[in-house]
């Protein structure tokens, strides 16, 4: 079953514009997928400290940089194709402010601990953009974000890839059994399972062993599938319990 949605774009932190998926009112997660922003942020602005608890977060970076600095004593520098995970557990403290003069964008993603996780000790990993397997396919090229090859490591069960894809080239994921997922487009144009997608449209998915999805033109496409814990998701601000 595919669903299509586009992101909204809106005001978060410092004077940043995201485009969101989730959670907004009409559709506030997909289990076990929390939050979507595919975010762009100016020189001056950027996320001060702020906590976090009872979730992991991915921040995937297009463009730019981010620095990073939490109460855990973490302190580095995320650069494009790079990215930066961590895992907020019972409490984790935080920011992330761009260190460069022209804007800086990437996709946050937040994805729910399941309950016998949620005081899990806090942590993070910083994973730089050649420590990522990216494969060859005839068009394009596919990155691995999270999966098979990828040093990042995530407490849920997932997949999660940036496709680059040139006019008419055609990538078909296998989704593992019980998966269930989302594909955005970042730019482009795309067919996917029959169904014409553009820039910050998304194609949700569940119960599909594969997705095919063919390119008109350049597209740049994130494709995430993971396992839903079957847990309520309560969400308040920067808190998942």
């Amino acid at each position: 079953m595919i669903e299509k949605r586009s992101a909204v774009e809106m005001h978060e932190g410092d004077g940043v514009v995201v485009k969101r998926l989730m959670p907004i009112p009409n559709f506030r997660n997909y289990d076990p997928f929390v939050l979507w922003d595919d975010f762009t942020v100016t020189p001056g602005h950027g996320f001060p400290d702020h906590p976090h608890r009872g979730f992991e977060a991915i921040t995937y970076l297009f463009s730019g940089s981010i620095r990073h600095q939490d109460d855990l004593g973490n302190a580095s520098t995320v650069f494009a194709g790079g990215a930066q995970r961590f895992t907020a557990g019972r409490g984790i403290v935080h920011s992330e402010m761009p260190n460069e003069d022209n804007p800086t964008r990437g996709i946050q993603l937040w994805i729910n601990l399941p309950k016998r996780l949620k005081q899990t000790e806090p942590g993070y990993q910083q994973v730089d953009n050649d420590e990522f397997p990216i494969d060859d396919i005839d068009g394009g090229q596919v990155k691995t974000i999270v999966g098979e090859g990828s040093p990042l490591g995530i407490l849920t069960p997932m997949r999660y890839l940036e496709l680059q894809l040139h006019d008419r080239a055609v990538y078909t994921a296998a989704v593992e059994a019980g998966m269930r997922g989302l594909v955005y487009m970042v730019e482009g144009e795309t067919e996917i399972q029959g169904q014409r997608f553009g820039a910050a449209d998304t194609a949700l998915f569940e119960n599909e062993t594969e997705i095919r999805i063919e390119s008109f033109g350049h597209s740049r496409v994130m494709v995430c599938y993971g396992t839903a814990h079957g847990e309520p998701i309560i969400q308040y601000g920067p808190f998942v319990d």
